[in-house]
């Protein structure tokens, strides 16, 4: 039973990252006509971290390995498309961090008393943060070796910096919604 758990979960994981890279991430702006405000995000990661929270470590790994897989046989799923070229890209350890990021984030959300939204969001970030290391050593190990045409700083920006105010409040969205999804599918602690 807990296999059959497991890969449903990491099927559901593929899926949302899936969709989720066709969707962008927006803000609801409460004003007299309603605004959305686009966030320099989209919903890949909140799915990724989504799904470790929820169905837990192994689930959460085998959906970034499923999705790196279709990502690297050519699908157009990245950001930039696809391909093995794709391992040459600057994004690319951001890509690769989908693997401990869905580990640790799935391993701590399994931990005693992390069923609330706080413990779930720390989970996350943690979750976050592995992701973030992961695409800044694949950028500093880049240019070192000289192989981005743009400076490491910019790189910074772009990939690292730019999206984590976004990615961060998707991380308190994604730990609500887990929240509700882990009660409503009664994983309790």
């Amino acid at each position: 039973m807990k296999a059959l758990a497991t890969w449903s979960g990491a099927l559901a994981g593929v899926l949302m990252m899936l969709i989720g890279g066709l969707l962008p991430s927006a803000l609801l702006i409460p004003s007299s006509p309603m605004q959305l405000m686009d966030l320099p995000a989209t919903w890949q990661v909140p799915a990724l971290l989504l799904c470790a929270l929820v169905s837990g470590p192994r689930a959460g790994m085998i959906a970034a390995v499923a999705y790196l897989s279709l990502g690297l046989l050519d699908l157009p799923v990245f950001h930039s498309g696809g391909g093995l070229t794709y391992v040459l890209e600057p994004g690319f350890g951001y890509l690769a961090g989908f693997i401990p990021a869905a580990w640790l984030t799935g391993r701590l959300s399994q931990q005693q008393g992390m069923g609330d939204v706080t413990a779930q969001a720390a989970a996350a970030v943690a979750g976050l943060v592995t992701l973030q290391f992961c695409g800044l050593v694949n950028l500093c190990l880049g240019a070192l070796l000289g192989r981005w045409d743009k400076s490491l700083p910019e790189l910074v920006v772009g990939f690292g910096i730019g999206p984590l105010p976004a990615q961060l409040a998707l991380c308190a969205a994604t730990a609500l919604v887990a929240v509700i999804l882990r009660w409503c599918l009664v994983v309790r602690e």
